[in-house]
């Protein structure tokens, strides 16, 4: 079970590196936690995993719910963790959409990004954290976007992105991506001050089938057809085995996750990168050299000491909003198509 944590609204600050989605997520100053604005379905679907450990390593860190409600009694009895009030000048009402507000189904409209209408929020680990200079490229899964519950107006609108894009086709679209360019490309183009080209999701949704793995090699900052070596080699192929592992879980559970994500990070900063290589190898190495655990230690030689590897590549699922376990009906073939073919071109570009 994980520990009550308590943080101030004054705390929490703007999530900058968001590739994709909603708009409104928060983290702490220090970046080791996300807060996203959610629905008690992707609560529930986060609690749920504790009975299905084969997932667990393959999604952010589950921290625990928040609730910017104003029954605070209410949230501490449900588990929640709870933002202290501050004065009356910096205190907000909630917001409609509330826990408990009637969804009428032909009142849907699509958000566009926007921040969703909700008192809850999901508190997970920052994937990003330890990184100088994340890249961070978000991948929607699946060719059906949308949950048997879905009103027709969504499941009408979700269809036809998925017909002008590579959803349908290839079972995954590029949802949006940012880049490091590097503070000399600042004012050139479209790089930001921060050095970093932003992708939004209209870039991911002008490619087809047959021209998609241009952006995959824009992720990795690659001239087209120009050979693959180096670090960028070593991240592309270890992202090939992070994507054949999250299948394989995925291939041996009941689920439909739909409109779910691949979210791909790794480090932006090529010098970074070179010495978080070279870093790992060094805690290898020790690690290799460290005496035999004398008797009466544990068999596994565990210690208080984990070693601390440095960031180089991460990925993971995200985005369970409309994900369920659904036993009797099989894996999710709807996104098991969208990672193998992500995979396949994934070994396309490194050869």
């Amino acid at each position: 079970m994980t520990d009550k944590k308590s943080f101030r609204k004054s705390q929490l600050i703007a999530f900058d590196n968001v590739a994709a989605g909603h708009d409104g997520v928060l983290s702490d100053p220090a970046g080791e936690i996300v807060v996203k604005p959610c629905k008690q379905s992707e609560i529930d679907f986060y609690e749920s995993t504790t009975a299905h450990p084969s997932i667990v390593p393959h999604i952010p860190t589950f921290i625990g719910r928040l609730s910017l409600g104003p029954d605070l009694a209410t949230a501490q009895a449900a588990g929640t963790l709870i933002l202290p009030g501050e004065t009356a000048a910096e205190s907000q009402p909630a917001g409609p959409g509330i826990a408990g507000a009637a969804v009428i189904e032909n009142q849907w409209t699509p958000t566009n990004g926007g921040k969703i209408q909700t008192d809850l929020a999901i508190v997970l680990e920052n994937v990003a954290k330890g990184y100088i200079k994340p890249n961070i490229l978000d991948v929607k899964l699946g060719a059906r976007l949308w949950a048997d519950d879905a009103p027709e107006a969504k499941r009408k609108k979700l269809d036809k992105v998925a017909e002008e894009t590579t959803s349908k086709p290839s079972g995954f679209r590029i949802a949006g991506m940012k880049t490091y360019q590097g503070k000399g490309m600042v004012g050139k183009g479209d790089v930001q001050a921060d050095g970093y080209r932003v992708y939004d999701k209209m870039y991911g949704r002008a490619f087809t089938a047959e021209t998609v793995a241009e952006g995959f090699r824009e992720y990795f900052l690659l001239v087209k057809e120009s050979k693959v070596e180096g670090p960028i080699r070593k991240v592309i192929k270890r992202f090939l085995s992070d994507l054949r592992e999250v299948e394989e879980a995925i291939g041996k559970e009941e689920s439909r996750m739909y409109s779910a994500s691949l979210l791909f990070v790794y480090e932006g900063d090529s010098e970074a990168l070179q010495k978080a290589f070279g870093d790992e190898k060094a805690v290898l190495a020790a690690l290799e050299d460290a005496s035999p655990p004398e008797e009466g230690t544990d068999s596994d030689g565990s210690t208080d000491d984990e070693p601390n590897f440095p960031a180089i590549q991460n990925l993971k699922l995200i985005d369970f909003a409309h994900a369920a376990w659904t036993p009797g009906q099989g894996p999710d073939h709807n996104i098991l198509h969208g990672i193998d073919n992500v995979a396949k071109i994934l070994s396309q570009i490194v050869g």
